[in-house]
């Protein structure tokens, strides 16, 4: 795992990101964005949020360059599998979003034992909010109508452990208030049909209980 800053790459020790980890953990709310893409989303919560503590995960560096240089002292980027993220990240997050996924991000979400699934879960501290928000022509591409691909990321994220409601429509107004680069290009494209996807983490529930650690749930 690297953090990124500018054009500073730093790999992160075991030693350093458990250090980094035990200081973020005594924070009552700390949002993880899973594929944060330009980092936008990262930059603009961490502004409005300043006792909020935000980090922006992708596996990609490119696209992170001027976000991670104007980091707020509350927000930090990360390079990393978001499928294989390291053990020290287990029980951090209070809320996880992903935002329009594609690729292999989204086809975690669609396909029945995951990893990513279990990355969620892992993530997550009990009582953690979830946020989906999906992209029809992602979807689409993926294999799946909006309503199909909707229901399906719901079945799984709920056999994972978190209490996901029914998906609701985005609409045009919705994307554009939405403070994301794709969002805005949804809003203002031909195909701006999105879904949005919301619940809570039960760790009791989770059908992956079994293979994480305890004591990632008792920080």
């Amino acid at each position: 795992m690297e953090r990124i800053c500018g054009r500073r790459c730093q790999e992160i020790t075991t030693d350093e990101l458990d250090a980094l980890v035990t200081h973020i953990a005594d924070l009552p709310d700390v949002l993880i964005d899973l594929g944060t893409g330009d980092g936008r989303f990262v930059l603009h919560t961490a502004r409005a949020h300043p006792a909020r503590y935000v980090i922006g995960i992708d596996a990609c560096r490119d696209n992170l360059y001027e976000a991670s240089r104007r980091a707020p002292a509350n927000a930090l980027f990360l390079i990393a599998n978001i499928c294989s993220l390291p053990e020290e990240l287990a029980g951090l997050a209070s809320a996880i979003t992903i935002n329009f996924p594609w690729g292999t991000l989204l086809t975690g979400l669609l396909e029945e034992g995951s990893p990513l699934l279990t990355s969620l879960a892992r993530l997550a501290r009990p009582g953690a909010t979830l946020e989906i928000r999906l992209n029809g022509g992602a979807l689409i591409e993926a294999g799946y109508s909006l309503e199909a691909g909707g229901d399906q990321v719901r079945r799984l994220a709920r056999q994972a452990g978190f209490r996901v409601a029914a998906p609701q429509p985005l609409a045009a107004g919705d994307l554009r208030a939405y403070p994301t680069t794709w969002a805005k290009r949804l809003a203002f494209g031909r195909d701006p049909r999105a879904l949005y996807l919301a619940g809570r983490y039960h760790f009791e529930e989770s059908e992956e209980r079994t293979k994480i650690p305890w004591h990632a749930h008792s920080r």
